[in-house]
């Protein structure tokens, strides 16, 4: 039996009077059936690049938060690093201006691997740089580096001066007005003016007299000028002497602490009234005790 090549379809309407004829080919049925079977599935190709077009829309969404959040971390990151350049700067301006009164043969503090310019967005109109950052990161560890050593050369340094500043006789040796100062003056004696080799300090007959610094006595006896008189070596060729004592509490070759009482005060020798002659002596010439005094 043939193949029919036409299909005749019947529409007939609600009321059942009016029948429409058409007639279909058999190609056009078979892709009118072919067109309903692939509808479901674009429609559901279609969905599912729908739901995954979502899915990278969040996805693009939180990356773009977290490019945004590092790109603020990176300038944060780049804010700090030149604080902390700013920070090393005054390192070195303070190494130098305590070498300084060194003289430039001590100073440690050399100014090395120099920095400056734009770095990241600022050199180049875009985002942070990492490649820059990292080469900042670079030079600020070389710096902290260089820095470091300049300090602790500078302590090595500082642990040797307070050793000597601490054998300075920087204390007063008792307390008092002082009655005659360092230098020229008219004497007591005479009309004449004279050189006076130290202070004398105002103070009544057995008041105590205190080491201003450590070290080792190397006179205790009758001084032809002074009276009963101490002298004691500080190391680093200071001396110190104590004049017009009324009692020696100390012996040759005795080491002496700061603050120890070493005598008492008197008005022994040639003396116009009670008092000390304080006199501080480096390599055997006198000098002003005030510029020692700290306290």
């Amino acid at each position: 039996m043939p193949t029919p090549k036409e299909f005749n379809l019947l529409v007939v309407h609600g009321d059942g009077r009016r029948v429409v004829r058409l007639a279909l080919s058999r190609w056009v049925i078979l892709i009118a059936l072919g067109v309903l079977l692939a509808a479901p599935i674009a429609l559901a190709v279609i969905y599912g690049d729908y739901l995954q077009l979502r899915r990278e829309r969040a996805s693009l969404a939180q990356l773009t938060a977290r490019v945004t959040e590092q790109q603020t971390l990176i300038e944060s990151s780049q804010a700090r690093m030149r604080e902390l350049r700013a920070e090393i700067d005054s390192w070195r301006d303070l190494q130098a201006r305590i070498w300084e009164p060194f003289g430039p043969e001590d100073g440690k503090a050399k100014r090395g691997s120099a920095m400056g310019g734009p770095t990241g967005a600022a050199r180049t109109g875009e985002g942070p740089d990492r490649g820059a950052i990292g080469d900042e990161l670079e030079r600020l560890t070389s710096l902290v580096k260089d820095e470091g050593e300049n300090l602790r050369s500078l302590e090595r340094f500082l642990v040797r001066a307070t050793r000597v500043l601490a054998a300075l006789p920087s204390r007063w040796p008792l307390r008092g007005p002082v009655n005659s100062g360092f230098g020229g003056r008219v004497s007591p004696w005479s009309s004449r003016s004279e050189f006076h080799s130290g202070l004398d300090i105002g103070a009544p007959i057995g008041t105590a007299v205190k080491s201003p610094a450590p070290g080792t006595v190397v006179f205790a006896g009758i001084h032809p000028e002074y009276g009963q008189t101490l002298i004691i070596d500080h190391g680093h060729e200071t001396k110190s002497l104590y004049g017009h004592l009324s009692k020696l509490q100390a012996t040759v070759n005795q080491k002496v602490q700061r603050g120890e009482v070493i005598a008492l005060s008197g008005n022994t020798g040639r003396s116009s009234g009670p008092h000390l002659h304080y006199e501080i002596q480096v390599k055997g010439q006198s000098v002003n005790p005030t510029s020692y005094l700290w306290e």
